[in-house]
């Protein structure tokens, strides 16, 4: 394996994946068809969005190793309609899907050249790209936050507190996103970062698997607590 990406995220997402899979080994066919955490989608649809978002983080990194470049989906349009189509398919199908999708981007990962590892890849054509090293990480997140998205046996109480700091690391990039600037104080890891622009305004305090669900805009259950006011408001992850 190369070292050119972190090695703890490769790690945290090896046992993610396994996670994973083993959920999606137990379920169901029923379980298919049931609502998710997510609005408008089925425990199918969130596990169809884990199959392409693999497919597709694998298949842009395949251009990077051959140098013939590929976004990660076609169109906004198409990735869409991907997910609406698979979503509803066989369970045996999302199933082969998800699973293999972990393997599929495992591989391309152990196959990109270490002088690589800065090439950008669109998301979309003409969109936004990000380097082929955010891949990882990017695919870590979906991966946790999805598994708790299903609305099952798995939640973010499962989250490592190593991956709910490197969550709560990454809202900490979106330093534009934020209205008021804020700290955020991880309690079981007696650790804070800051949040916006400006001098904090105010402290939101919990466990790093709360704090880092809150931060991507899925609400809170009455586990933080705020020492100024009200929690700041949280955007669109």
């Amino acid at each position: 394996m190369t070292h050119s990406v972190e090695p703890t995220q490769l790690e945290l997402l090896a046992a993610a994946n396994q996670r994973l899979v083993r959920t999606v080994d137990g379920l169901d066919d029923s379980t298919y068809a049931r609502a998710s955490l997510l609005p408008d989608w089925t425990v199918g649809h969130v596990l169809a969005h884990l199959a392409l978002n693999g497919e597709g983080l694998a298949g842009a990194l395949r251009g990077v190793s051959s140098g013939s470049g590929a976004p990660m989906y076609e169109s906004q349009e198409a990735r869409d309609r991907d997910i609406a189509e698979l979503g509803v398919a066989a369970p045996g199908e999302i199933r082969a899907r998800v699973e293999a999708s972990t393997q599929l981007f495992d591989r391309e990962v152990s196959a990109v050249p270490d002088d690589q590892w800065d090439v950008t890849i669109e998301r979309t054509p003409g969109n936004p790209a990000f380097r082929a090293r955010s891949t990882v990480l990017m695919r870590l997140r979906e991966v946790e936050i999805h598994h708790a998205d299903l609305g099952l046996d798995y939640s973010r109480r499962d989250w490592v507190p190593a991956f709910s700091a490197q969550l709560i690391e990454s809202a900490t990039k979106r330093a534009g996103e934020w209205p008021v600037a804020f700290r955020v104080l991880a309690r079981d890891l007696a650790q804070t970062w800051e949040l916006g622009d400006g001098e904090p305004v105010s402290t939101v305090a919990g466990d790093s698997h709360d704090l880092a669900w809150w931060l991507t805009g899925r609400g809170d259950d009455g586990t933080l607590t705020v020492d100024h006011d009200k929690l700041p408001e949280v955007p669109a992850w």
